[in-house]
């Protein structure tokens, strides 16, 4: 018998990089981080990061974050 997975939302941050490609972060799993030479296999690769890390969340018996009623806005800041 086949267990229903559980879904859930996370809010990646991309990052190009200068030499090119994409690095990508999970904020609310640290030390989750990845690199694709596209957007497309940055969110790819995001998306294998995040499911190895929420499995090993899973075996060592730890809750599982999200960021489901988490909002990422930009701010724009004048300095001198």
């Amino acid at each position: 018998m086949r267990k229903n997975p559980f879904r859930t939302m996370y809010n990646l941050v991309i990052r190009t990089e200068p030499e090119g490609g994409y690095t990508v972060t999970v904020p609310s799993l640290p030390g989750c981080i990845t690199f694709g030479k596209t957007l497309i296999e940055a969110k790819r690769m995001a998306l294998d990061a995040i499911k190895l890390y929420l499995a090993s969340m899973i075996a060592h018996g730890e809750k599982v974050p999200n960021d489901i009623n988490t909002y990422i806005s930009p701010l724009e800041v004048q300095y001198a």
